[in-house]
């Protein structure tokens, strides 16, 4: 009778929350939970995160962690935990011994105080995923940390990112790495890491052989850092994603990525291998992210060139790179080399325009791409008009994301005889062909064409068009055909005037009404 008043009164809880009862996880993710008491459950997976109000109060959580003793998953993330708090959980994960995944992520009073929460953890737990991201972690947790992975032989995800102090003890914690032997993603995204830092992780690298995601973006000081360690990378055999975005890769840096050679018999003592290319040695990549490292832009045509050897690559990231034309000659006669390709984005990258025709056999070849984006890539008339042809041949029917926006120098013509084969894409969900801040433009009559191409797409949700200028009579049948968010500073009094639900599906078109526009 006890634990059916338990249950009625847990079903209740739950009911006000608008959720469902579900025996073995709980989760209470973002709903404003004001937590009085824990629910007596044989819980496996309970995630509170993002319930700021928790802080200060969670000893009344953790005072009952008893009854959850085969909790696998504890979620926390942005509780606003208190030095309290975090006191209380440590002496409660000793009643945890089931924990697979810890997330403290978003709390920086767990920094600091890391080995206070963490310091129950015995030799053999069984932790298979730690999530620490921006946690404010000190020095001292960090040597703390170096100490505690040997302890945790089921260690597979670890996640680090967004604690600056990290570079700076990351020693420590890379002699704890090499114990992990069955770590499978890493992530030490804007950890403060330096050219050091890659020596370093490199000595660790060839005893994680299992290691499937390494991601290292948003180091602004690792640039030249793997001059002397991309044979260490290359050690990596089982990595799948590789992200680079925001590292500030130098010349010799992209120089050692495509080819690293160690000559001669006198090498052979090194600990690493002999390698020559190291790119097509990752042959399991499958997401490789390089964006906004604008000095490989006249030093990449070499690693670009050797994308070919990695047929399973499904997502390629080279925004921003500042790219020169014979770098973007060797990547477009690469990427026909890329059958498996579902993700392709070299936005911000002006040497694309008038020069799409080069990526012409890879549109067609393509059948697994869905998203494309060439933002900001100086495309000319001529450009759209070629992918307009190869859209109504049905090269890219697999296509879900199209991002065409801030090319402003595409005319009339080409958005005409774009919107008209756009239908063709029947898979496509969102669309962006919006214009530069400071460019406005008339909407001309192929606005109609594409107006009539999204009454065919099925599947699309939003389309963005931000400052073309929409005349009266073609905004008011706009009104009449889907609900439209207006997004312009100048008009965000007005917006409510111009949504509507009337359609099943809304469709998102940002763009500027030009009877606005003649408002003082």
């Amino acid at each position: 009778m006890e634990s059916e008043s338990r249950m009625e009164k847990h079903e209740q809880f739950l009911q006000k929350l608008g959720l469902k009862a579900v025996s073995t996880c709980l989760d209470l993710n973002n709903c404003r939970l004001i937590m009085a008491h824990v629910l007596e459950m044989e819980l496996e997976k309970l995630d509170i995160s993002w319930n700021e109000s928790i802080g200060g109060t969670l000893h009344l959580i953790t005072q009952q962690m008893h009854f959850v003793s085969k909790l696998k998953i504890l979620r926390l993330g942005g509780c606003g935990l208190t030095t309290d708090d975090v006191r209380a959980l440590g002496e409660a994960l000793r009643m945890t011994p089931e924990l697979e995944e810890l997330n403290l992520s978003w709390n920086s009073k767990v920094g600091g105080n890391l080995p206070m929460i963490l310091q129950k953890f015995q030799e053999g737990s069984k932790i298979q995923k730690l999530e620490l991201v921006d946690c404010a972690l000190t020095l001292e947790d960090g040597v703390f940390m170096g100490h505690l992975i040997p302890m945790l032989p089921n260690l597979e995800v670890l996640d680090l990112s967004i604690n600056k102090n990290i570079g700076s003890i990351l020693n420590t914690i890379a002699q704890g790495l090499k114990s992990a032997s069955n770590l499978k993603v890493l992530h030490l995204h804007s950890c403060g890491l330096s050219q050091k830092s890659v020596q370093i992780l490199a000595a660790a690298f060839r005893y994680l052989c299992e290691l499937r995601k390494l991601d290292l973006s948003c180091n602004k000081l690792l640039g030249g850092g793997f001059e002397d360690s991309s044979a260490q990378l290359a050690t990596l055999e089982h990595l799948e994603v590789l992200n680079l975005h925001q590292c500030s890769l130098t010349v010799e840096d992209v120089v050692s990525l495509s080819k690293y050679g160690l000559q001669g018999k006198e090498e052979s003592s090194r600990p690493w291998p002999m390698f020559e290319n190291v790119i097509p040695l990752l042959t399991n990549l499958q997401e490789l992210d390089l964006s906004a490292n604008k000095n490989m832009g006249s030093s990449s045509e070499n690693l670009l060139s050797r994308l070919r050897f990695l047929p399973a690559l499904k997502a390629l990231l080279i925004n921003n790179c500042a790219l020169e034309s014979e770098a973007f000659n060797a990547l477009a006669e690469a990427s026909i080399h890329l059958p498996a390709l579902e993700i392709f984005s070299i936005s911000w990258n002006k040497c694309v325009g008038g020069n799409l025709k080069l990526l012409l056999e890879t549109l067609e070849l393509s059948t697994s791409l869905q998203v494309l984006r060439l933002s900001s890539c100086s495309l000319v008339t001529e450009d759209i008009v070629l992918l307009a042809s190869v859209i109504q041949e049905g090269h890219l029917a697999s296509l879900q994301k199209l991002d065409l926006s801030y090319n402003d120098s595409i005319c009339e013509k080409g958005w005409a005889v774009f919107s008209q084969r756009l239908w063709f894409l029947k898979e496509l969900t969102e669309l962006d062909i919006s214009l530069r801040p400071s460019a406005f433009q008339d909407c001309g009559r192929w606005f109609r064409d594409l107006l009539c191409a999204v009454t065919k797409l099925p599947k699309i949700t939003e389309i963005g068009m931000r400052r073309w200028i929409l005349p009266a009579s073609q905004q008011e049948e706009v009104n009449h055909q889907r609900g439209i968010h207006f997004d312009h500073a100048s008009l965000k009094e007005e917006e409510n005037l111009y949504e509507s639900q009337c359609s099943r599906r809304r469709i998102n078109f940002w763009a500027v009404p030009w009877n606005l526009l003649q408002k003082p």
